[in-house]
């Protein structure tokens, strides 16, 4: 059985989270979610890019929801509100905002017995990676 997972933005993080689910055979991208509009988005691998305001019409077909927002604006309002009906993950990294993201995410989880993983993604490693690079071949 595999595990079904939609994309919530398809920008490069949505781009890079569809490649990483192609290389799971234990996983099947089932759809794409953008505020966009979807006519306009084309998939590397043909799965079907809907409205995000369509998003609660799939909540019997997704078993994780991958959220490939912004920390700034778009996951501190979209994550809560999402994991109310869907188990998801996010990339949040206002690292001084994390312990206040988290307090919020976990109490609609609870309340609504779904999963959510918060502050998944590149820093501090690829980050912390490409300072470690850039740092041992540039003067400043």
């Amino acid at each position: 059985m595999k595990i079904k997972i939609a994309i919530m933005g398809y920008g490069n993080l949505g781009r890079g989270i569809e490649s990483a689910v192609r290389q799971n055979p234990d996983t099947e991208l089932v759809a794409v979610f953008s505020r966009r509009d979807p006519s306009s988005v084309t998939t590397k691998t043909g799965v079907p890019v809907y409205s995000a305001d369509d998003i609660l019409n799939f909540k019997n077909q997704i078993d994780v929801l991958i959220l490939c927002g912004g920390s700034a604006t778009d996951l501190p309002i979209y994550t809560a509100k999402l994991a109310e009906n869907f188990n998801v993950v996010d990339s949040f990294d206002t690292h001084a905002k994390i312990p206040e993201h988290f307090e919020k995410v976990d109490k609609v989880s609870k309340l609504n017995k779904t999963t959510s993983v918060i502050s998944v993604g590149w820093d501090p490693g690829m980050f912390s990676l490409n300072r470690l690079y850039a740092s041992s071949v540039l003067a400043e």
